[in-house]
């Protein structure tokens, strides 16, 4: 005699309505939302600090930093593809966070005993690594989210992990806002280490969950088998067991240049690239601007840090609504295409008014909707395009692009502003500049929307 299944309990009866979560979706939903909120609590406490150094160390040498990082991005993407090739998602996920934990704990203990002179030092290798740091836990936990939703399920969901990642970063940045005058920085690294730890261990519950999905492919490169079984369309089969036994996915294995390779034979994965480019590029623009204004307006780190912290907070805030209540119902309504496209539109008005008004007031007002459109609706969206690829790319060709096409970026936007100012572009110079690459990037999204249906549609039959 067979019996009913149970009512759904309140918080689950809330969440499908809020976010449109089926009940076997609840348990990755909510450790994935954990990992997330791990790793993003984590950078932000780190990010202020960051940026307070940078500033410090010179605002003309910023450019050599970001030539540091993207150098540093290339030295480090090999080890992660050999990672990627011979270990399961679940371990290779843990090397690469526990590596990032010692780094903290050196930094820690670097900054509690360096000299006056050492500490600009310290500060400029601290900027470097945090930039590495941040692309490649971020990557990372994106990577394993496309490899168990499918596009359907993203469209539905990612704004839910967005989200986890805005309270991750108001519940960072008010950590550092409220310690940073009154608790010593070595402190705030170890709690920042302490974190990805949590994000560690989320990870690992949620990657045996998850066991028994990941086998998706795409249609613009080759098919990757796994061991697994498929998902169903708009699913996540669960795995056999989670307990500590709990059977894990074998390695993907493949080329350790697979990520480069598979990048330059696709047209999709390229037209990937170029998105980020051009966000990174007009990014790094603004980033410079608003450097320079910090340095003349705020006397010492403290007050610096305390300032970027709080313009985190207001970004955040203000990113979460969006998250919860927009960008589902929007990718729903208006699809990848339009949303992806936001945010290039918002870029090209944002440098109108920049180039017409140069002011402080502007820049911050760019910044604030650039930052809440990309987090809110570009972010998601852009994962969006990696759930149709073949699994091996979303893990290498993914991170390569998430990391070094995105600090590749940086460099390009950073030499850029430095040359665009020898040949004495000011501010409203360097807006004008930017305002035809705001365009190309808004045909690019569109032509990326259409691609990602189009092999989401192909994978589908």
């Amino acid at each position: 005699m067979s019996t009913a299944a149970p009512a759904p309990g309140p918080l689950l009866r809330f969440a499908r309505r809020a976010i449109d979560i089926r009940a076997n979706e609840a348990a990755l939903l909510g450790w994935a939302w954990l990992y997330v909120l791990a790793v993003m609590s984590s950078y932000y406490v780190l990010r202020p600090i960051r940026d307070a150094m940078g500033v410090e160390g010179g605002v003309e040498n910023l450019q050599w930093l970001f030539t540091g990082t993207l150098l540093a991005m290339i030295a480090i993407n090999p080890a992660y593809a050999a990672l990627v090739r011979s270990m399961p998602r679940q371990g290779f996920i843990a090397v690469a966070y526990r590596f990032f934990i010692a780094n903290i704990l050196v930094f820690a203990v670097l900054m509690h005993v360096a000299s006056d002179a050492a500490i600009v030092w310290v500060g400029r290798a601290f900027f470097i690594w945090v930039s590495v740091f941040n692309l490649f836990v971020v990557s990372v936990f994106w990577a394993l989210m496309v490899d168990i939703f499918d596009s359907e399920q993203g469209k539905r969901l990612f704004g839910f992990l967005a989200a986890g990642a805005t309270v991750g970063a108001i519940t960072g940045s008010g950590l550092t806002a409220s310690l940073a005058s009154g608790v010593d920085t070595t402190w705030l690294l170890v709690i920042a280490a302490v974190l990805l730890q949590v994000a560690i261990m989320s990870a690992r519950r949620l990657s045996r969950l998850g066991a028994g999905t990941g086998a998706g492919g795409g249609a613009d490169a080759q098919a990757v088998a796994t061991t697994a079984p498929a998902a169903q369309p708009g699913t996540a089969a669960p795995a056999p067991s989670d307990g500590p036994d709990a059977p894990e996915q074998a390695p993907i294995g493949g080329s350790v240049l697979a990520g480069i390779t598979h990048t330059l034979r696709s047209p999709y994965l390229l037209n990937i690239s170029l998105y980020i480019l051009l966000f990174t590029i007009t990014s790094t623009f603004l980033y410079f601007q608003q450097a320079a204004i910090v340095r003349d307006y705020f006397p010492d780190r403290s007050s610096r840090t305390t300032f970027f912290a709080s313009v985190d907070l207001v970004v955040n805030v203000s990113t979460l609504a969006v998250q919860l209540f927009v960008t589902s119902r929007f990718l729903k309504i208006f699809g990848v295409a339009v949303t992806a496209a936001i945010l290039p539109a918002i870029t090209m008005l944002g440098f109108v008014a920049l180039a017409a008004a140069p002011t402080l007031a502007v820049l911050v007002a760019v910044q604030v909707l650039r930052r809440v459109g990309n987090f809110g609706l570009a972010r998601p969206t852009r994962e969006l395009f990696f759930t149709v690829i073949p699994r091996e790319d979303k893990y290498k060709a993914k991170s390569l692009i998430d990391t070094v096409v995105y600090r590749a970026g940086d460099q390009v936007g950073s030499w850029s502003y430095a040359g665009l100012g020898m040949l004495g572009f000011g501010p409203v110079g360097v807006a004008i500049v930017a305002v035809p690459l705001s365009i190309a990037w808004l045909v690019n999204a569109l032509w990326l929307g259409r691609r990602q249906r189009a092999l989401g549609d192909r994978g589908a039959r």
